[in-house]
């Protein structure tokens, strides 16, 4: 009967771990591509569509912009927002962001790297 036991909480010792102290945070190469890919997107992508725009869309022969993956797609509105708004995105979608698994560190590891890349010099097409 071991959950009998008194505990002591002079013997308590904290628990170490080094895999989280040490972890940077990163993207695997999917979803950099996604990052990236968000670049193009309009900021309608990232809202629901409705019964016009799923018949326009059809007419059109333009495909549903939503990936099946929802943690994938929770990346893709993310980076959508941030190449628009920068570090400005509502506490709504950074909640969401959050809950699809994702860190807070990789969500400011993105956005510097957006930020970055738009205020990066254009090189000039010779």
């Amino acid at each position: 009967m071991a959950y009998l036991a008194r505990i002591d909480a002079q013997d308590a010792q904290p628990i170490a771990l080094p895999a989280l102290a040490s972890a940077t945070p990163d993207f695997s190469k999917l979803e950099w591509s996604i990052i990236r890919l968000a670049r193009i997107d309009r900021l309608w992508t990232i809202r629901a569509a409705g019964r016009v725009r799923k018949f326009y869309n059809w007419m059109i022969g333009r495909g549903n912009p939503e990936l099946a993956n929802p943690r994938l797609e929770a990346l893709r509105r993310m980076a959508v927002l941030t190449w628009h708004y920068g570090f400005t995105v509502p506490g709504r979608d950074i909640a969401e962001f959050l809950s699809a698994g994702f860190s807070p560190d990789q969500y400011e590891l993105m956005a510097s790297c957006i930020n970055a890349t738009i205020s990066a010099p254009r090189k000039a097409a010779a």
